[in-house]
């Protein structure tokens, strides 16, 4: 387990949220929850856990991007490609008012754990999907890193970077 609170407070005090996905975009939206009192649930790949845990090391084994998305969370691993590991989910999921996903268009459904699954034992689950096209249309299965896509919005031009 990371960093957490014993007593939360905070205006999502009792909200429970499962995060699924790595690096960033997925885990900073789980991290805002967090930061208001949101109990976070991450899960991440067993054996190698989120990439984020090996950027910018800086103090021996520890990165600074990791500190920073994982406070407030607990972490748990399963491999969400196998029956026992996507099963863990989907009971994690029944109890849990929101899930945030980063994964590629279509992975999620692949895995047995897209929104009409996980809704039918959790009707009221807010299933929050965080992608850089979207899940459908012509770009939805490109990688979604954030510097290309804030290239591609045109972002990088209205703030000055090449």
């Amino acid at each position: 387990m990371t960093n957490n609170p014993a007593e939360t407070t905070g205006p999502l005090k009792g909200l429970r949220v499962l995060e699924l996905g790595q690096l960033i975009a997925g885990p900073f939206t789980g991290s805002f929850l967090g930061y208001y009192g949101a109990e976070i649930i991450k899960v991440e790949q067993p054996g190698v856990g989120d990439p984020l845990r090996k950027w910018r090391m800086m103090d021996g084994d520890t990165s600074v991007w990791w500190a920073g998305m994982a406070r407030n969370k607990k972490c748990i691993t399963a491999n969400l490609r196998t029956d026992e590991g996507a099963g863990l989910v989907r009971r994690l999921a029944a109890e849990c008012d929101v899930l945030i996903e980063n994964f590629r268009p279509g992975a999620m459904e692949k895995w047995g754990l897209g929104p009409d699954v996980l809704r039918a034992e959790n009707p009221g689950l807010i299933y929050c999907r965080v992608s850089g096209y979207g899940q459908d249309g012509p770009n939805s299965s490109k990688l979604g890193f954030a510097s290309v896509c804030e290239g591609y919005g045109g972002f990088r031009y209205l703030n000055g970077f090449p």
